[in-house]
């Protein structure tokens, strides 16, 4: 079964059999993170306070380098909800574990919108897929 999020316009869908956690900023924003039954998960972040979607993609970057100092990046650009969304393809170790990870930042009415995913080696085969699935399914209203 699937599920659809719906806020500000922003619009996903995702396995009913994920964890949907919402959550809201002070500054106006919100986050939603969707956690697998196993170790993927997802990060869908609106931010009216950040200056563009380049500074937000920095910045998640900056603060993924100060949580894991020994990671990879590079930076990325895909199409996401229809536009150029930019960010950066991440490697890292955490607990002899290695992870990847993904950050794609894009402009919308409501502010900044940052998708980050991130999934372990161990279900990356089974999850990644529906990680990309659901970034897919991502639309944004732009009226």
């Amino acid at each position: 079964m699937i599920r659809t999020f719906e806020r500000d316009g922003i619009r996903f869908q995702y396995p009913a059999n994920w964890e949907l956690e919402p959550s809201d900023e002070s500054d106006g924003g919100w986050a939603v993170s969707l956690q697998s039954p196993e170790t993927a998960f997802l990060l869908v972040s609106l931010r009216p306070d950040a200056d563009n979607p380049a500074a937000l993609a920095d910045q998640t970057l900056a603060a993924l380098k100060d949580e894991y100092k020994e990671l990879d990046a590079a930076n990325a650009v895909e199409t996401l909800a229809g536009q150029a969304a930019i960010g950066h393809d991440i490697d890292f170790l955490t607990l002899d574990t290695a992870i990847a990870c993904w950050t794609r930042c894009i402009e919308t009415l409501a502010g900044s919108l940052l998708v980050m995913a991130q999934v372990s080696e161990y279900d990356r085969e089974r999850t990644q897929p529906v990680l990309r699935a659901i970034c897919s399914s991502l639309s944004i209203q732009d009226e």
